[in-house]
């Protein structure tokens, strides 16, 4: 549902770019005004960010393979960062760029009414595209602040498009801004100012994209809640001592792996600690289905000043695939 969502978001963002872009185009070319250009090549680099990340979902929803056993859901967090590079690098480059060359040659707005019948339509379409956008990111908030879900979310396509229309919106009335005070003092450098500013804001969005795509890309954890609800479900078995540690590392928005350190009654036997693991696996599977494997790792139940992390005998170590059929997993 939240993939659904996110995905439509983004083919409304996408469309609505696109016709955006051609329209700011040719004002721009007709009006020669710098910060009507910026915002052209704002709207066709956003365009261009759509299908990138329309790219990404389709690559990352591939099934595991023996060159990828844990899939490809990562592909999207790749996406995401290669979004927010084009967006530093195209968007606000550009942008920066252009408004200096206007500065340092100014030349007056020809038709600024042109200007703003385009900054009109252009708030419409990027109105109904922030609607979209919104709505796919409030799905994901569960009542946390907007601050707060950004920084959490493990689904950098549920705000990317929220960022990059508000971003847009916030540009449009700069760049209107730029128009009028340049036409109605006869300041011409003033709407490369404008552009200038345009630069500024979607480098800081850029910035802010980057970082969070970077920190699910090189492996963030999971939501603390999910560990906490993991401990809860494996401390509910009678047999299990207590849980020693808990690693979960985020595969892609709807796919966690988990790694447990347990350690379980003195008195159980190999086949029992088998069967105990299975049946954990199932419990957390089923409150838990994002869970896509789950390996548990025995941990010695010794007394005294040793580390109370050493590992279990080999043999009892225990991978359980998150389809419910056990594989060997790492003993160290």
């Amino acid at each position: 549902m939240a993939e659904s969502s996110s995905r439509t978001a983004i083919i409304a963002a996408l469309v609505g770019n696109l016709a955006i872009a051609a329209i700011k185009a040719v004002a721009a070319a007709i009006s020669g005004s710098s910060a009507m250009l910026s915002e052209a090549v704002h709207s066709f680099v956003d365009t261009g960010n759509e299908v990138l990340l329309l790219y990404g979902q389709h690559r990352a929803a591939r099934p595991p393979d023996q060159t990828h056993p844990f899939g490809y859901g990562r592909e999207i967090y790749f996406w995401s960062f290669v979004v927010a590079l084009l967006i530093f690098a195209l968007g606000a480059g550009v942008s920066i760029y252009e408004g200096i060359v206007h500065i340092r040659h100014p030349e007056p707005i020809a038709r600024p009414t042109l200007n703003y019948i385009v900054y009109a339509l252009s708030m419409v379409f990027e109105g109904i595209s922030w609607v979209f956008g919104w709505r796919a990111f409030d799905r994901a908030r569960q009542g946390r602040g907007i601050v707060e879900t950004v920084r959490k979310s493990k689904d950098p396509t549920s705000f990317m498009v929220l960022l990059e229309d508000s971003a847009a919106l916030v540009g449009i009335v700069i760049a209107a801004a730029a128009t009028f005070l340049s036409t109605q003092f006869e300041q011409p450098w003033i709407d490369g100012s404008g552009s200038i500013l345009i630069g500024l804001v979607l480098g800081a969005v850029a910035v802010l994209l980057a970082r969070e795509s970077k920190e699910l890309l090189i492996g963030e954890r999971a939501a603390p809640e999910l560990s906490h609800s993991i401990r809860e479900v494996v401390e509910q078995e009678d047999c299990v001592v207590a849980v020693d540690s808990i690693i979960t590392s985020q595969l892609s928005p709807e796919q966690v792996i988990g790694v447990l350190g347990v350690k379980f009654d003195d008195g159980l036997t190999l086949p029992q600690v088998e069967a105990l693991i299975e049946r954990m696996e199932k419990s957390l599977r089923r409150k838990h289905p994002e869970l896509f494997r789950v390996f548990v790792r025995p941990v010695a139940t010794t007394s005294g000043d040793g580390p109370t992390d050493a590992a279990a005998p080999p043999a009892l170590a225990k991978a359980v695939a998150a389809g419910g059929t056990g594989q060997a997993g790492p003993t160290r």
